[in-house]
């Protein structure tokens, strides 16, 4: 399944042709709520944004006309929700991804809000769009001669009491720091000595947060594009692009649900990911979170980089 071609205007008149998907991430390639929103909601009144390839380099156009949904992925999406009443006003759906880690006495996220902070973000987001709408991840849980599976355990306790009657669901990832040499390398420069996950301790892991989810919390949890199979712990394997939660939200919608009935598995993402097909607009080297582990940014001092020389030009239709 491909998305939609359709022929559109960009900024300057010119007629170009844009793909025009239903479901629209935004993003796994950056913090688009925390440091874009803004810039976002003006390219929707526009119709619509200009991608770049972080492969091939190139330049294409994604078009809003079509879209119906909108998955957002954020570490604190405060600055969204003035704006979540102009999705509903365009008929467009929507849910978020809320990474809430605690990492605060590592400093593995430099320059994410306090926790308590971003937990009343947690709370005032579900406000607005209900609890099913907003999903918990705690990603990735990292190991390091300071974070054992004992200290995890107990950060995760911690979130979870604080976010009762608020989430129904818990996705969380295995750090795989070798797989990417920009990640080890960054980690080593910050003198964080981690620890790779195995088999053995990823078991571990799984068995105790089971016992103490089902003991405190019952929530749904679920790992996100993880190979090994953890379900004799009750835990399943994500659909970060969810079809059967955006049908959940969107039950009156009948072009949607048509989509997502037809829905294929995403064949551009990792193996091991469960999601359906949307179109990331974001772009790599552009969040100045400046979390060291960060898979997205081949180094914090890049990405700030890229976003001081965006917010000289935010009316720009391209990110980077």
């Amino acid at each position: 399944m491909k998305h939609k071609a359709i022929f559109i205007r960009d900024d300057n008149g010119t007629e170009v042709s844009a793909q025009s998907p239903v479901i629209v991430s935004a993003s796994r390639g950056t913090d688009i709520p925390a440091f874009y929103a803004d810039w976002f909601f003006r390219r929707l009144e526009k119709g619509y944004v200009r991608w770049r390839n972080p492969f091939s380099g190139q330049d294409s156009y994604v078009s809003f006309e079509n879209t119906r949904f909108i998955v957002f992925w954020s570490k604190n999406p405060a600055p969204l929700l003035p704006y979540l009443p102009m999705l509903k006003e365009r008929g467009i759906g929507c849910y978020i991804h809320f990474t809430l880690n605690d990492y605060e006495a590592e400093g593995l996220e430099q320059n994410v809000p306090p926790l308590s902070q971003r937990i009343e973000t947690f709370r005032r987001a579900v406000e607005a769009l209900g609890r099913g709408a907003v999903v918990w991840r705690f990603d990735p849980l990292i190991l390091t001669d300071k974070i054992n599976i004992d200290t995890l355990l107990e950060k995760i306790a911690h979130i979870a009491n604080a976010l009762t009657g608020y989430t129904e669901k818990l996705v969380f990832s295995f750090a795989d720091i070798e797989s990417y040499k920009k990640v080890s390398r960054n980690l080593r420069q910050s003198c964080i000595n981690y620890r790779e996950w195995d088999e053995e301790s990823m078991c571990e892991f799984a068995s105790r947060l089971s016992t103490k989810n089902h003991d405190n919390w019952n929530l749904r949890l679920a790992t996100c594009a993880e190979r090994i199979d953890l379900s004799e712990y009750g835990i399943g394997h994500n659909r970060c692009i969810d079809p059967e939660l955006i049908s959940r939200l969107t039950p009156h919608d009948a072009i949607l649900q048509n989509f997502l009935y037809n829905a294929k598995t995403d064949n551009g993402q990792r193996k091991a990911c469960g999601c359906i097909l949307s179109k990331d607009i974001g772009a790599y080297n552009t969040c100045p979170h400046g979390c060291l582990y960060c898979y997205a940014n081949t180094s914090s001092a890049s990405a700030f980089a890229n976003y001081k020389e965006f917010a000289t030009n935010p009316l720009t239709d391209l990110i980077i």
